[in-house]
C-alpha cells in the first residue's frame, strides 16, 4: 500500500495506526512524502510503516520497495 502522508481528511501516520490496530490481514505500507527529514522518516517507522519513499517518486525507488516486499513475503 502506498500511503500518502498528507491527505485532506486524515494523515498517513494516523491512517497507518488505525490499520495496524485492526485484526485483519496487514498490508505492506510504504510512506510517500515530500518531507524527507530523518525525524519524518522515524515518525513513519514508529507508526509501523514498512518503507519510506520521498517525493518526487522515482521508478528505481518503487522497484526497490517492491523487491523488498517480495523478499519478505516469498
Amino acid at each position: 500500500m502506498l500511503m500518502d502522508m498528507q491527505m485532506p481528511v486524515i494523515d498517513g501516520v494516523t491512517a497507518t495506526k488505525i490499520i495496524r490496530r485492526s485484526n485483519k490481514s496487514q498490508p505492506w505500507i510504504i510512506a510517500l512524502t515530500a518531507n524527507a527529514l530523518d525525524e519524518d522518516r522515524q515518525t513513519c517507522f514508529d507508526a509501523v510503516m514498512n518503507d519510506f519513499i520521498k517525493k518526487p517518486i522515482t521508478f528505481p525507488e518503487i522497484t526497490c520497495a517492491i523487491s523488498e516486499y517480495l523478499q519478505n513475503h516469498s
